[in-house]
């Protein structure tokens, strides 16, 4: 049975870690930017399974052992955050897929397969992400109680709400895409989305 009060009290703990800057969101705000709201929901569905497992793992204890050995992380780390940092790079030089164009010409873009894959690993490879949801989860999981019913609703929860702020986050940088694009600086604009991306790299490498 699950305890909709408890899911209650979860909802708007989940919503505030969420909706605060971070490297997701802000990968979700570049992305927004590059390569428009639409296409960046193959980010977010990337995104989503690996907060999915990095919760349901945390949950399970599974983080405990990953926290212990944090040396497993960091290939995986930077490896993703130095080719997070590459695509910004080529970004903030108006070229590669992710760039908008300057003889205004459509992207070739990121498959979607890729753009799921940059949204995975994101969320995977951020240890702080892993030891979050270890101090998180634990005061609304009750032991008396079956652990897949409880931990379905609290990740369903958590899933709908980083869901939800992916979105708003996404579309914070097509609205700015818009804001920019008025002026005609598309350089500007790429060189806006490659800071991000850099940034976003950077964090992910040395977090």
């Amino acid at each position: 049975m699950i305890d909709y009060a408890l899911l209650a009290l979860f909802l708007p703990t989940a919503f505030f870690i969420s909706i605060t800057p971070g490297m997701c969101m802000t990968l979700s705000l570049t992305m927004g930017l590059t390569i428009g709201l639409k296409r960046t929901f193959w980010m977010m569905w990337g995104e989503l399974v690996g907060v999915g497992i990095v919760a349901v793992s945390a949950a399970i204890g599974v983080a405990a052992i990953m926290l212990e050995f944090p040396e497993f992380f960091t290939v995986f780390k930077w490896l993703g955050g130095a080719y997070l940092g590459w695509l910004g790079i080529q970004m903030w030089l108006s070229r590669g897929r992710m760039a908008i164009k300057l003889d205004g010409e459509g992207q070739s873009g990121l498959s979607r397969k890729a753009l799921a894959i940059q949204g995975f690993v994101t969320a995977v490879a951020n240890p702080k992400g892993w030891a979050f949801f270890v101090t998180l989860l634990p005061p609304f999981l009750d032991a008396t109680k079956p652990m897949a019913v409880q931990l379905t609703g609290l990740v369903t929860v958590l899933l709908t709400v980083e869901f939800i702020c992916l979105i708003i986050y996404a579309s914070g940088g097509r609205s700015l895409r818009h804001f920019l694009e008025k002026s005609g600086n598309v350089r500007a604009m790429n060189r806006v989305a490659g800071t991000l991306m850099v940034g976003v790299g950077v964090w992910l490498a040395t977090g």
